[in-house]
This record gives C-alpha cells, structure tokens and sequence, in this order.
C-alpha cells in the first residue's frame, strides 16, 4: 500500500519549489511506488493540496485568481457530450434506438414530461424517461448555465478552487456547461445529488470532464443528503429542479446555510409561467426569512423593500442548433420539430450570504419614483431607477416594443413600451437583460387590459444605462 501521507508530504514541499512530477516523488516514498499509483494519489488529494494537474502530468497551484468573464455564447452541445449520448441509446436501444418501439417509447416519454411540466404534475423518472430527457434538453440547459456564470464572473466572484453542490443535478446539462465555462486550470471538487435513474446517465457524461474536475454522484435526495459532510460549498446549483421538490423554500434555505460566506446559490427553471413565477416567489421568502440577498437579475433599488408582482422574467439567449441524436428522434416520427429544443430561454436567480450585488446602485427617493407608488404618478411624466427584466413581449411586427421592468419595490407588473425610438431612448433596446436603467421624463399609465403600469418611452424620454 503506497504512503499516502509521505505522497502529500513531499507534494507540500516540492508545491512552491517546482511542478511536482508523480515519478520524482515516487523516489521519495518508501518501497517506490509505481508512478501512476501517486499520481493517482495526488488526484485524489489535489483539492486539500490546491494542485491542477497539467497536460504533461505534473501538479502545480492552483492560480489565486479569480474565474474571468467568458464570452459564452455555444450554438451547439460538444461533441464530445452528444456521442456520449448516442452510446447511452445504442446501448439499451440498438443502432436503429429512434425507431420503432423503442423510438416511440422516446418520443412518449419526451411528451410526458413536457406535460407534466407544463400541467404541474409530479414528474417521474424512469431509465426510458432520464433518456428523453437528454435527448430533449441536455443541449438548451448546457447553454444556460455560463450566461448566468457570468454574472458572478464579472465581479470576480468565481474563485478558481471551487466546492460545487449541484442539487437535483439530473442528466448533467448544467455540470457540463459549468465545466466547459470555467478554465482547464481551475480546480473543481464537483457533487451531484441526483436519486433518479438520471443519475447513470449523468455519470456516463460526467465521464467526459477532466481530470481537474474530480466529480462525485450521491444518489441521494436533496433533503437526505449530508450537507455537515461536505464542508462548506463555493457554489450551489439548482439546476430546473425546485419545480419538483416539495418544499423547495427549505431545501434552499437548507444549502444556503451550507454555503461559504462568499459563496453563491444560482437556481435556474424554465421560462414558462408557471416555474418562473414559481422560482421568483422561492427567491422572495428565502429573502424573507434567511436574510438572503438578492445578487442578481431582480436587484432590490430601494433598501428595505421586496417585489410582490407576479415575478414572470426570463432571459432570452441565442439558439442552439439541435444535436445530431435530437433530430434523429424527431426524424423517426413526424419529422416536425417537436423533438428539437433549440430554443435558449431561463429564469435565474442568484442568492448570496455576504450582502453584495451584482451592481451596487440604489435609487434616490429626491430622484426617482418608486413603483411601489406608482399609483399616484399616473397620467403624470416621471424619473425612475429600473432593471429591465425581458427582450422584446411584443408579439407581431406591428406593435410597439415592451419590456417588462422592475425596481424591487414593485407589487404589479410594470412595462416600459417604447413608441417612439431616437437617440435619446435607444439604449431602452439595446441594453442586456439585467441591465439597470434611468428613465428620464416617462410618461406613466394605467394599462386596464394587463392590469399593469405602461411606461411609455416617446421622443421625449430619455432612457440611459446606467450599469449594463
């Protein structure tokens, strides 16, 4: 058996002196020791260690800075992850998997689950099921994950050696987008909690990582898992799954409190209604009642103060092109599409313990409106801090542009309806969901059909980003 502890010793020595080579230390340990038996060890240690193990096989530090701003924008899911895919359904189905029985099994499970997602029902994973939902959604949900990253990564809030909890990790779209986001020298201790059969195909991609990303599957469920054996984590997914957990204010108060104190919950769901408006309300009681803060996209502007509009907000982001095995599906049935997700749409939200955000703005009360008061300020033109919180709602060419904006204090939906576009408003449609905005001399209505607040946008409006 190979010393561990001389291993680690003479790794913590060599550390700052030069990249450590497995077969030097291998002449350092007793009985010497084969040396893929100590670089085994030291992958195995390289997070306690803060070691990144390098192409040619040596360990260095971890680098202390932080996780840069990608320019993430991927059209289409890696190769890599969609051939692991195909050898999961040529695995159980055969070559011919998207035709016949087994390619209408695939296409039923796929229909089931939107419904249930779409009805509210249960959703239930079986092995035919977790494969649908690969086929369906691993490519959209890969997407997603980096574009909210960035959010962090911009303040410099993804440290290179990072503790990750992905809760509810299922087939892994989430996992493998934040591996491919973050740099080949960052270090990961990477742990999903996954119960379902999900949780082998998730395990098959997880394959498909790199050596610095050292990963564990804990087939557990979120309220069973061991937080206390973890330590305490740098980041917390919840990855489209709170629609589906019982209680899922507690769950995420539960990993809160797990996190360290400068770490961060990211919780993404689809941008249907109903799970969107569903993650906005389990933001707003965890808020309530652990204290957390809102990091981002839905900033508080006005200290003290907590939204009670619905909470319907989505980010839009470019299409992905749908892979290979997702047109096979929809080949072997009525070739129309319904089998291709190629759409990226998501709400997110993003908790912290520590008070930061991802802008530091407040309005002014000498300033701005609040749209807690908007009621008195109809009919009126007005000043206004505000984030915009959609893309364009206007459904057909003809209307005028809408975006939905909120300033945190908010109890009904608000919409900024541009009617009139110069360049003195431009920035209203240019700027990035997310984006905080002064509104100059908008002119504020009571839109009777939406039971909302018009805020319209015309020749004399100015409208500025103040922090994109």
């Amino acid at each position: 058996m190979t010393d561990r502890e001389a291993v680690v010793s003479n790794a913590k020595y060599l550390r700052n002196v030069r990249p450590i080579d497995p077969e030097e230390i291998a002449e350092y340990v007793e009985g010497y020791p084969h040396p893929a038996v100590v670089k085994q060890t030291l992958r195995e240690e390289a997070f306690d260690l803060g070691l990144v193990e390098q192409a040619d096989g040596t360990f260095v530090p971890v680098d202390d800075a932080p996780v840069p701003v990608r320019d993430w924008r991927p059209t289409t899911l890696p190769e890599a992850y969609s051939f692991a895919v195909e050898d999961l359904l040529v695995g159980r189905y055969g070559a011919n998997w998207h035709t016949g029985e087994s390619g209408d099994e695939l296409r039923e499970a796929v229909r089931r689950l939107k419904e249930d997602y779409y009805y509210q029902n249960d959703v239930e994973y079986d092995e035919t099921a977790a494969l649908g939902y690969a086929v369906y959604h691993l490519a959209d949900y890969y997407a997603e994950v980096g574009y909210v990253l960035n959010d962090l990564a911009e303040n410099g809030l993804l440290p290179r050696t990072l503790r990750v909890v992905d809760v509810g990790a299922g087939v892994g779209g989430p996992a493998l987008g934040l591996h491919d986001y973050l740099p080949d020298d960052c270090l990961v201790d990477y742990h999903a909690v996954e119960p379902s059969p999900a949780a082998d195909v998730l395990e098959r991609l997880l394959d498909e990582t790199n050596e610095n990303f050292r990963t564990t599957v804990h087939r557990e469920t979120a309220e069973a898992f061991d937080l206390d054996a973890l330590g305490d984590a740098d980041l917390v997914l919840f990855g489209n799954v709170l629609s589906e957990v019982d209680d899922p204010v507690s769950v995420v108060r539960r990993y809160l409190g797990a996190l360290a104190d400068d770490g961060s919950v990211v919780a993404l769901a689809p941008a249907d209604r109903n799970t969107s408006i569903g993650l906005r309300e389990v933001e707003r009681e965890v808020e309530s009642e652990a204290g957390a803060t809102v990091y981002s996209p839905e900033l508080r502007l006005w200290p003290g103060m907590t939204p009670s509009d619905r909470g319907w907000s989505f980010d839009v982001r470019d299409d992905v092109e749908p892979p290979a095995f997702q047109r096979r599906l929809d080949e072997g049935g009525a070739s129309d599409g319904t089998f291709t997700k190629t759409s990226v749409q998501f709400s997110y939200s993003i908790l912290r313990r520590d008070g930061k955000r991802r802008v530091d703005l407040r309005a002014d009360r000498s300033r701005h409106a609040r749209m807690a008061e908007m009621e008195a300020h109809v009919t009126d033109r007005i000043d206004l801090l505000a984030v915009k919180l959609s893309h364009d709602l206007a459904d057909d060419d003809g209307r005028n542009p809408v975006f939905k904006i909120g300033d945190g204090s908010q109890s009904v939906d608000h919409y900024a309806v541009l009617t009139r576009e110069s360049a003195l408003n431009r920035e209203l449609a240019e700027a990035a969901y997310g984006a905080v905005l002064g509104f100059e001399n908008v002119l504020c209505l009571w839109n009777d059909d939406e039971a909302a607040y018009n805020l319209v946008v015309d020749a004399e409006t100015v409208v500025e980003i103040v922090a994109p």
